[in-house]
């Protein structure tokens, strides 16, 4: 897995030049929340689908 700094700056570097800073950081924030849910995937932190609609449902 790449270092985090150079996944942003990978990232950064394929955006349009216009882009502005909330695009980038929109971008930087979907990685990140990317990352954090192999990583729970990895550590078996996860829920079948049908617990997660019986969740959704006592909503």
């Amino acid at each position: 897995m790449q270092a985090v700094k150079q996944e942003a700056l990978e990232t950064i570097g394929k955006l349009p030049e216009d882009t502005d800073m909330d695009e980038i950081m929109y971008r930087l924030y979907v990685i990140d929340k990317i990352r954090k849910g192999q990583d729970a995937i990895r550590q078996g932190r996860t829920i079948d689908s049908e617990t997660l609609k019986r969740e959704i449902e006592s909503w």
